[in-house]
């Protein structure tokens, strides 16, 4: 049984070292590159864009269907 328990804490500690290490790199953040370059609101009329299309095509699906079971 301590077997066991001790290949889970070596596993646990080797997968944890990794990302110790890791965390202490200073990297730039994607969003703060495309606020520079403002591209942010091209990303976020996009984004805009298809969240509005599937809201308008599931009102349509919605009204269709209606109608479908008035029938």
């Amino acid at each position: 049984m301590k077997e066991i328990i001790y290949k889970y804490l070596i596993m646990i500690c080797l997968i944890c070292i990794p990302s110790i290490i890791w965390a202490n790199e200073q990297e730039v953040m994607m969003s703060e590159i495309l606020m520079k370059d403002g591209k942010i609101y091209v990303v976020l009329s996009v984004i805009l864009t298809i969240l509005f299309g599937l809201i308008g095509y599931l009102i349509y699906l919605d009204r269709k269907i209606s109608n479908l079971e008035k029938d």
